[in-house]
C-alpha cells in the first residue's frame, strides 16, 4: 500500500492497522488511549473543523480523517460527550469516500473501519445504509453488531447508553436496553 501523504494520516493508518491488534481495536486499553492521545490529540484538535473537501483529496487522507474523528474521539474522550462530537464530519467523509468506491480495494478490515460511522450514526437512513453495507462485508460477527446497532435506532431513534453522557433523560425502556447489553 502507498502511503499517505499527510503525516498524521501516514501515522494514524500505520498505528490503527499494523500497530494495534484487532482485539485493541474495541476493547478498553489505557494503555492504547494514552497513545492514542499522545500521538493524535492534537491532530484532532487542530483537524476537526476543517471543512470536509480537505479529506478527500485521497482515499487514504479519508481513510485516515474517518478514524481520526470518529476511532480516535471514543479513545479519548471515554464517558465524554467529546466522544461523540466529530461524529458529523467522519460520517459525512465515509459517506463521501463510499460512493467514490474508495471501500472496494480495502481488505475487510478497513472496509469495516471507513463505514463504521454510519454504524454509529443515529440517524435511520445511515443505519439502513450500514447495515446494507456490513451485509455485503460478509462478515456475520460484524453484520451482527450492525444490527444491533440498527435495532436500537429503529425502536429509539438513538443510542440509549450515550444518554447519561449527552444529557439527555432514559426512559425506562432504554434503561432496560442498557442493562440488558446494548452499549458499545
Amino acid at each position: 500500500m502507498t502511503a499517505a501523504r499527510r503525516r498524521w494520516a501516514a501515522e494514524l493508518l500505520h498505528f490503527w492497522f499494523d500497530e494495534l491488534r484487532q482485539e485493541q481495536w474495541f476493547g478498553r486499553s489505557d494503555a492504547v488511549d494514552a497513545e492514542l492521545r499522545r500521538r493524535f490529540a492534537r491532530d484532532l484538535a487542530a483537524l476537526r473543523r476543517r471543512p470536509v473537501r480537505e479529506f478527500l483529496d485521497d482515499p487514504l487522507t479519508a481513510r485516515a480523517a474517518v478514524l481520526l474523528f470518529d476511532q480516535v474521539p471514543r479513545n479519548l474522550y471515554r464517558d465524554d460527550a467529546r466522544a461523540f462530537a466529530a461524529d458529523p464530519l467522519a460520517r459525512t467523509i465515509a459517506r463521501a469516500a463510499l460512493r467514490r468506491g474508495w471501500a472496494k480495494d480495502l481488505a475487510k478490515p478497513g472496509r469495516q473501519f471507513l463505514a463504521m460511522p454510519l454504524m454509529h450514526s443515529e440517524a435511520i437512513a445511515d443505519q439502513r445504509r450500514s447495515l446494507a453495507f456490513y451485509a455485503r462485508l460478509g462478515d456475520a460477527h460484524i453484520l451482527a453488531f450492525a444490527r444491533a446497532h440498527y435495532r436500537m435506532i429503529a425502536r429509539f431513534g438513538r443510542f440509549p447508553h450515550r444518554n447519561r453522557v449527552l444529557g439527555r433523560r432514559s426512559t425506562p425502556a432504554e434503561r432496560r436496553a442498557v442493562e440488558a447489553g446494548n452499549a458499545w
